[in-house]
């Protein structure tokens, strides 16, 4: 029998008509039933699979109806150029780093950048000095720098060109990034921000102000994540004219030459939401978000995040669930998926929800009445022991470095003290665990031998052996 096995499964996953708390930011198609513009695109979604016919101009040289499109992307961000980016928020993050940085630079950059990030410090063979993210409270969940950390490694590191930061990280917390952007430019740094989750900033009081407004030199954010557009799809804006130009090369280098005009399209309609619905819509579901996130604190079982403090800001259309300790994020992660509620990810202590305009009220009152209903023994945990801070990164190579070193394969269990081969990835969220080039210690084997207990995907690990150097 002739088959098509992932149309197959994307069907009964349609079928299952889950809840959509989770990227990509239409909502299974609701976000273009806002109006009629949108109407058309959903009417148009296979006959609008167009290459670069009569009047779509080319995105490689954009002159036309392109060009009106990043004119008026530029407009509404308010920068010196902004390009649509067909490859994701990964071929923006190689194209910063490749536009702002010269092999051999030396750079500051978070700990719990994106794999992308690390993969284009790879390829550009830089030197990373790293900022410790790891900064848990009692929930042991992530928060981000203080502002005063990140200035302190910049004053100790002044001959970096630069730094990289992630601005709001997965939990949608935000650091306060002004401060850091006006040491750099008394450093004379360049401020390279990986927004992927933040594409929605500065289009409502409520929310953070973007990485734009605040002055970054350059910063890609993810439409696809919290706007309704399609998966793969960003925008990439420019604030430093002096990058102008090799931006435009690596653009041109990191692009398909056969860019997607249906994600181009969608791209376009989300800069025609945020521009007309935006301030409106997302005071609408800010509301909303409060009050049900009130209401699930009420319950005394959970706690969604929403730590009062002076160094952090919050994305409040996002909700990170945290279970108390001896409980499992990802067990409620399961029972929420067993009630047809699709979350975003979850780890050892939280699940993460995106939430949008286009999720209903009965989807937000489904939410609560299933968490209510939760029999707390069910998502009992105490598996896990340790806190994530203890997990310590010794860097012995350079990534770039290490890259190229002989391997071996060995057991998970043995590595202890031995130093990793590739990167090591629990994803979501896509963090690096370990990098190529750092000491593997007896709590990362400890984390790694967790995500494989609770079916967690984690990349860098086959099966329950990961790659090592060799005779080192």
């Amino acid at each position: 029998m002739t088959r098509v096995p992932i149309a197959e499964r994307i069907q009964e996953y349609i079928n299952k008509k889950c809840i959509y708390f989770c990227m990509p930011g239409h909502k299974m198609g609701r976000g273009f039933n806002r109006d009629e513009i949108g109407k058309g695109i959903l009417k148009n979604i296979i006959t609008g699979d167009l290459t670069e016919v009569d009047g779509l101009d080319n995105l490689h040289k954009p002159e036309e109806v392109l060009r009106e499109e990043l004119e008026l992307l530029r407009k509404i961000y308010s920068t010196e150029k902004s390009y649509f980016l067909v490859n994701g928020s990964t071929s923006g993050n190689m194209i910063m780093i490749f536009s702002a940085f010269e092999e051999n630079d030396k750079i500051i950059v978070e700990r719990n950048c994106h794999k992308s990030i690390m993969n284009g410090i790879i390829l550009r063979k830089l030197k990373p000095v790293y900022v410790d993210p790891y900064n848990y409270d009692k929930y042991d969940t992530p928060l981000v720098p203080q502002e005063e950390l990140i200035i302190e490694m910049m004053e100790k590191n002044e001959d970096a060109k630069g730094i990289i930061l992630t601005y709001p990280n997965y939990f949608g917390i935000c650091f306060d990034l002004e401060k850091i952007i006006i040491k750099a430019k008394e450093l004379n740094m360049m401020v390279i921000i990986d927004s992927a989750h933040g594409a929605h900033f500065g289009f409502n009081a409520r929310l953070p102000k973007s990485a734009v407004e605040l002055g970054a030199d350059v910063v890609v954010v993810s439409a696809h994540k919290t706007l309704p557009s399609l998966t793969q799809t960003a925008y990439l804006h420019v604030n430093n004219l002096e990058l102008v130009e090799k931006v435009d090369r690596y653009f041109s280098m990191f692009s398909s030459t056969s860019p997607s005009y249906l994600f181009m399209q969608s791209m376009a309609y989300s800069r025609y939401y945020l521009e007309k619905y935006a301030e409106k819509d997302y005071h609408y579901l800010i509301d909303v978000c409060e009050y049900y996130k009130q209401k699930i604190n009420d319950l005394n079982k959970f706690k969604v995040f929403n730590e009062n403090r002076s160094y952090i800001n919050i994305d409040r259309t996002r909700y990170t669930i945290i279970v108390p300790i001896g409980y499992s994020g990802k067990k409620l992660y399961d029972y929420l998926l067993y009630n047809n509620i699709q979350p975003e990810m979850s780890n050892h202590r939280c699940v993460v929800l995106i939430l949008s305009y286009f999720n209903t009220k009965e989807e937000f009152e489904k939410l609560y009445e299933v968490l209510r209903n939760c029999n707390m023994e069910n998502i009992k945990d105490d598996s896990y022991s340790f806190k994530m801070q203890e997990i310590k990164p010794i860097v012995k190579f350079l990534p770039h470095e290490a890259i190229n070193m002989k391997k071996v394969s060995m057991n998970v269990v043995e590595c202890e003290g031995e130093i990793c081969g590739e990167e090591i990835i629990p994803y979501p969220p896509g963090i690096p665990l370990l990098n190529p080039g750092e000491l593997i210690t007896k709590e990362a084997i400890e984390y790694i031998q967790f995500c494989l207990k609770n079916n967690i995907q984690i990349f860098g690990v086959d099966r329950d052996k990961i790659l090592i150097l060799e005779n080192n």
